[in-house]
């Protein structure tokens, strides 16, 4: 073990210090000492001096692509002096099912089958919009006035704007459409590195890019996009304007179950939903964007304008009174199962059982099915039962399954195989559904 340390040749020799102190450089600082690289202990002594980046011009080196070089942007943007109507900006897609004002999809007659009724196991999706601070810092990154405002020109005469409101200002196309607070993809990486001048930005960028820096880099699984443009600001200072759309994915819906019923909540609708917020091992917490922008809309302070539509879901529930229903709901699978409560107690169909679980009790589900073995039993084997399974794609649907299949042996004496197949009848005649996601 002394002659491996005794020796830098050995392929892990302080591999620590040299990524910290390559890192460093790569961030701007300037050393002060030659790096000490200290054989038999383990302590990397370094003293650097941390100069504002602003104060010292990027190191000569790397000439930017030729335009020739560069692929050319979907877009050209034209900044206007002036504009004489400057409306409400809401975001309107050139997807003609957007509607204009939440009015248009808040719900309605109850009676009616209009675009806002729904049913047990329908979905709601959502257009969440970025938080000022957060459109606020992009835009001084990269230095763009959010009052702004612009048209777009395809550059192809195959590429459709994305959106229908034009003129619209540098705000509103940052805080509705781009995805700034999302995890940049490998194609990110690839095109900024057409804007680099600076050889050691260069050289991470390029790294970042690759196949095996994506698979292996803690950062790259934790940074946003802001925190890119922060780390390389010698790349961030040549990025075009042109380039916004090409860089900086659109902001998705995201899309939930109905946690109500409508008859019994006219002009409403209801969804179950944690509001995301966790450390990494960045500085900077991270945020969901669709349950951190929910959480601060505040309609006592005026009006609230929330694009949505209602579609139709993945879980169908039976009509017949006579069927009873079975459900399997951990965390936030239990929304549409809320509403299927509602809607079948309004009707009298009172047969119903759901099994509920939340994080820290996460097998509560699954202990649950196999405590109540001869109840499930008598319901899907005698009464027709329906088996519905609501929540996370990970192990919570495979271990229910599991649960199930093992009721199925215990009780009515069946083999893996034979209860196996149960199953797969039982999922054939939509007796066994299931709505997951990551």
């Amino acid at each position: 073990r002394e002659s491996k340390l005794k020796h830098s040749s050995y392929p892990k020799f302080n591999f620590v210090a040299k990524k910290l102190h390559k890192r460093l450089l790569q961030l701007g600082a300037n050393m002060l000492l030659p790096v000490g690289l200290y054989i038999y202990i383990y302590i990397y002594i370094y003293i650097y001096i941390y100069i504002t980046l602003s104060l010292y011009p990027p190191p000569a080196g790397l000439a930017p692509l030729s335009e020739e070089e560069k692929l050319p942007p979907r877009y050209v943007f034209h900044f206007l002096d002036e504009i004489s109507d400057k409306q409400t900006e809401h975001l309107q897609t050139t997807d003609n099912s957007w509607p204009r004002s939440v009015h248009d999809r808040g719900g309605g007659d109850p009676s009616s089958s209009g675009p806002g009724a729904y049913i047990a196991g329908d979905v709601v999706t959502m257009r969440p919009c970025n938080a000022a601070e957060d459109v606020e810092h992009f835009c001084q990154l990269l230095k763009l006035d959010p009052e702004c405002y612009f048209t777009l020109t395809p550059t192809d005469s195959s590429t459709v704007i994305p959106f229908k409101l034009c003129p619209c200002s540098v705000r509103f196309l940052v805080e509705q459409f781009l995805d700034i607070s999302a995890v940049p993809r490998h194609s990110f990486f690839e095109l900024l590195v057409s804007f680099a001048t600076n050889e050691l930005e260069r050289d991470k960028l390029l790294e970042f890019s690759s196949a095996q820096g994506q698979d292996c880099n803690d950062f790259l699984m934790s940074t946003l996009f802001d925190q890119v443009l922060a780390d390389f600001p010698h790349n961030t200072a040549e990025i075009s304007i042109d380039c916004l759309l090409d860089l900086f994915p659109e902001i998705q819906p995201r899309s939930f179950s109905i946690a109500s019923f409508l008859l019994q909540h006219p002009n409403r609708i209801h969804i179950l939903l944690a509001v995301m917020k966790y450390k990494s091992i960045l500085f900077k917490p991270r945020k969901g964007l669709c349950s951190s922008w929910l959480a601060s809309l505040d309609p006592y302070e005026g009006d609230v304008y929330v694009p949505l539509l209602v579609k139709k879901g993945s879980l169908s529930f039976p009509q017949d009174p006579g069927n009873p229903v079975i459900m399997v709901g951990p965390g936030t699978g239990v929304a549409p199962f809320r509403s299927a409560l509602q809607e079948r107690a309004a009707q009298g169909k009172m047969a119903n059982v759901l099994f509920f679980g939340c994080r820290r009790k996460k097998l509560y589900a699954q202990h649950r099915v196999k405590e109540q073995s001869k109840l499930l039993w008598d319901l899907i084997a005698k009464k027709n039962a329906f088996f519905y399974i609501a929540g996370n794609a990970k192990q919570m649907p495979t271990s229910v399954c599991d649960a199930l299949k093992e009721v199925f042996q215990k009780e009515g004496g069946m083999s893996e195989n034979q209860a196996q197949e149960m199953l797969d009848a039982m999922e054939k005649a939509k007796r066994f559904q299931s709505e997951t996601w990551s």
